[in-house]
């Protein structure tokens, strides 16, 4: 799907799309190690890895602060959490990063960065871990100051990689003001996305697709009440789950942005007010809805 203005992305493209099927047994559908959280806010890598659930993917590892890792294997009982060494502020230490890589060996898919507290404390960590990956990686939130002055941290993985920064981690990312990333956002994704070889999905109130090869979609939907807490961490888990499924990084950002999107407008509708974690529930039938609908529908 080449050319320099962006598709939109809609209901019509998705039937064009079709995803990977979601059948067969659960080691058939991928597996997806979460990385991330604090000792402050472990709810982060609970909303992605039960997101990556919901979507398909087969089985779910998640690594997180040994503060919230017991209470995580009871929230989550469908996925293996292991207990990472944290800092005395919470954050998780350097030390946790051979385990990271051990965890890693034979996963499909490793996602970086929902929860992470602090921008140095990730660089750290993520230094010590991403050159030795060789799966799918999607580095998301604080995640990408691993990429801050260092934009060919990810190029050994050869295009396996998805991006996903908010506006202010784009600016941070690309090193200029947040200002020109509001005035542009399509040209600043496209702009990490050939600087990186990476995917990059930047978030805002529209989302911006972008391939190294100059590929883009572009999606104004979905709702003011996607502007909440831990809405980010889920869709990084949807977009990983469907990257287990065996979406490439394009397709995964383009199908999980229109699903995260249209489940906000629904549930705006239907309870104003409601939270990220309500996201996670409704989204499996918006992404059910389309792939059993017909191609020409």
């Amino acid at each position: 799907m080449p050319g320099q203005t962006p598709r939109a992305v809609d209901r019509r493209l998705l039937r064009e799309w079709p995803l990977p099927p979601s059948d067969g047994d659960k080691s058939d559908r991928g597996r997806v190690l979460v990385v991330g959280g604090a000792r402050q806010t472990p709810g982060a890598v609970l909303l992605s890895a039960e997101s990556a659930l919901r979507v398909g993917a087969g089985k779910v590892q998640v690594a997180t602060a040994a503060d919230a890792a017991p209470a995580l294997s009871v929230l989550v009982p469908e996925a293996y959490v292991e207990a990472l060494p944290v800092l005395g502020s919470g954050d998780l230490a350097v030390a946790g990063a051979d385990r990271i890589l051990q965890l890693a060996e034979g996963v499909d898919v490793v996602l970086l960065g929902p929860g992470l507290g602090d921008p140095e404390c990730a660089r750290l960590l993520l230094e010590r871990v991403v050159p030795r990956l060789d799966s799918a990686v999607v580095i998301d939130a604080l995640g990408t100051a691993y990429l801050t002055g260092n934009l060919d941290g990810v190029r050994h993985l050869e295009g396996r990689v998805l991006l996903t920064p908010n506006a202010t981690e784009l600016a941070e990312t690309l090193g200029i003001p947040e200002s020109e990333v509001e005035a542009d956002p399509m040209g600043c994704a496209r702009r990490l996305a050939e600087a990186t070889g990476a995917v990059v999905l930047g978030g805002g109130e529209v989302s911006c697709i972008a391939t190294p090869c100059g590929d883009s979609w572009r999606h104004e939907g979905g709702s003011m009440g996607l502007a909440t807490a831990g809405s980010g961490d889920v869709k990084a888990g949807v977009v990983a789950g469907l990257m287990a499924r065996g979406a490439p990084p394009e397709q995964a950002a383009v199908w999980g942005t229109w699903t995260h999107g249209r489940a906000g407008e629904v549930l705006d509708d239907e309870m104003p007010g409601f939270l990220a974690r309500d996201l996670s529930g409704r989204i499996p039938r918006e992404l059910a809805a389309v792939e059993r609908s017909p191609a020409d529908g």
